[in-house]
Formats: structure tokens, sequence, C-alpha cells
């Protein structure tokens, strides 16, 4: 699962900024292990930079880019009705009326919230108020009638 990615440079020594970082400031904790390219790099040093963002550095240097990343079974287990975003990939998603309209390609962190982009084209805002419903055991997501326009004929 991504936690991160390394962004611009912090100073001299080696830091970077995080972009895209989990919301768990735990990740970036003095101490850490995060993987980059399926190798283990520690947290030397963890701070907060302009924007509250975490400014990091690893044990070894690592490429601007790079994704920071855990293993699944290293993540805390969510609660009832909770999912990891990475999970959502992958998922069918249709209209209360069971119409398809594609599956998720990517979740796009946003301002206000998240938006799920599925391969048709669209883009669904993930709130509650589109989001009806998650089915990780069934791999389906139903959407709220109205924030899909039907096609014209």
């Amino acid at each position: 699962m991504t936690v991160g990615r390394v962004g611009r440079p912090h100073g001299l020594d080696g830091s970077f900024f995080v972009e895209r970082a989990s919301e768990d400031p735990a990740r970036f904790a003095k101490g850490a292990t995060l993987y980059v390219d399926a190798e283990p790099a520690k947290v030397a040093s963890s701070k907060r930079g302009s924007g509250g963002r975490p400014v990091i550095k690893l044990d070894r240097a690592v490429p601007r880019g790079a994704e920071l990343t855990l293993p699944r079974d290293e993540l805390p287990p969510t609660e009832e009705g909770e999912y990891y975003t990475f999970e959502l990939v992958g998922l069918q998603v249709e209209d209360e009326a069971g119409a398809a309209l594609g599956s998720v390609e990517e979740v796009v962190s946003g301002v206000a919230n998240d938006v799920l982009e599925l391969d048709s084209g669209l883009a669904l805002p993930l709130v509650d108020s589109c989001v009806l419903s998650v089915d990780l055991e069934r791999r389906r997501i139903v959407i709220a009638a109205g924030f899909v326009e039907p096609p014209l004929r």
C-alpha cells in the first residue's frame, strides 16, 4: 500500500517532503520502516514542514518521485464499514438502478474530498451523498442517482 511519495528536497541533509502523505503521522515517525522499491528504509528523522506536511530523512538515498509503501499485512485492521482507499481500486461501480458505470482505476486525493476515477472516464466524489455502499466482498460500489447524467440518445 502506498503511504506517500518522495517529494522535493528539504535542506541539504537528504530530507524531503512527503507528497500524498498518509493521514497517519505514525507512518513517518522516527524509527518507522517504509519500503522503497520493495526494500526497507528506516525513518532517520521526522518533522512537519510548511503547511504541516511531513518532512523525513531515510537511512538511505531514495529517488525523487519514488513511492513509499507498506506491506498490506502491516496495516492495522479496519473497523466494520471502513476500508483503505487502495481496496477500492478494481471495484465495479454501478448506480442505484444497477447500471454499470465502470471500475475504479484510481482514488485521487482532492482538496475537499477524494475522487473515484473510473475506467469509463467518470470522476465521482468519495462522499456519503454519492457513495451509498461499498461491498469489498462482492467487489462493488453503489452510487446515488443524480451523480451521473444519463447518456444522450
